[in-house]
């Protein structure tokens, strides 16, 4: 899918890779941005920073209302054309406390903003991409959506709902034969902000500007799936091949992935 001359969407667009992102896209001759987020003083700031790279239009939007979706839609097809791209990177990440300690608030804003989220704006923009029979998704989930991760079990619920999903809606268009792509992207913990106080000492944090590149790439090679790093595609593999406590010893103590969010912060505000 090219860049160059193209509508995009990208949620949670105001800050972390979303605001790469869109700098990029950009840089490499988008037609407009279209950045939704839900925090004003973000989204002024960016459309200010990259108003000058070319057209930019920031949209107060929560993705987790479908009503909310669903009118930012219209509203940015009025403005800046149809959508060409759409990137669905909005995401939260509550707590790090073991299941049995989340709240029912700390589930479902979990569970909406990265799981239901994303299906609601993909839902009110796929209909209108497979009929102009162009269109291209890309699903931000998590290498959590690969391995079972303690300390962050709902978040890694909610990965593993996008993965799921994302790749079903794939299969979907591709037996439709349908030209419109999908590509769901797995990065390890990407240094944001939003993981601030993880500790990862054998697979390195990985850096916001060079994760967003890939994900630009994978869009313009329509890439299926892309996850970084690389050797996280092996992890189920190895799930398939070692017995569970091999696997939890080599995940959990080896690469230490058990104990990374032991001192988790996140984002203050």
């Amino acid at each position: 899918m090219k860049i160059k001359d193209s509508v995009i969407v990208i949620t949670g667009g105001a800050s972390g890779i979303g605001k790469i992102m869109g700098r990029l896209a950009l840089e490499k001759g988008a037609k407009a941005i279209a950045v939704w987020d839900i925090n004003q003083t973000n989204l002024d700031a960016v459309v200010s920073e990259h108003s000058s790279l070319g057209k930019v239009k920031g949209y107060v939007v929560n993705v987790a209302d479908y009503n909310a979706v669903k009118t930012a839609y219209e509203q940015t097809v009025k403005d800046l054309g149809a959508v060409d791209i759409l990137i669905n990177n909005a995401g939260v990440v509550t707590t790090n406390n073991t299941f049995d300690k989340n709240t029912p608030a700390d589930i479902e804003r979990t569970i909406t903003i990265n799981t239901i989220a994303p299906m609601y704006v993909a839902q009110v923009m796929l209909p209108d991409m497979i009929e102009r029979k162009k269109g291209h998704i890309c699903n931000i989930a998590s290498a959590a959506g690969l391995l079972a991760v303690p300390k962050m079990s709902v978040y890694t619920a909610s990965k593993w709902a996008t993965m799921g999903w994302s790749d079903s809606v794939w299969i979907e268009l591709k037996e439709m034969k349908s030209p419109v792509k999908i590509t769901t992207f797995a990065p390890y913990f990407i240094n944001t902000g939003m993981f601030d106080g993880v500790k990862s000492w054998f697979f390195p944090i990985l850096d916001p500007e060079k994760t967003a590149k890939r994900v630009i790439r994978a869009i313009e090679k329509n890439t299926r799936f892309k996850g970084v790093p690389f050797a996280f595609r092996f992890a189920r593999l190895m799930q398939g091949l070692m017995p569970m406590r091999m696997t939890d010893w080599v995940f959990g103590e080896v690469f230490g992935i058990y104990h990374a969010m032991d001192n988790f912060r996140g984002r203050k505000n």
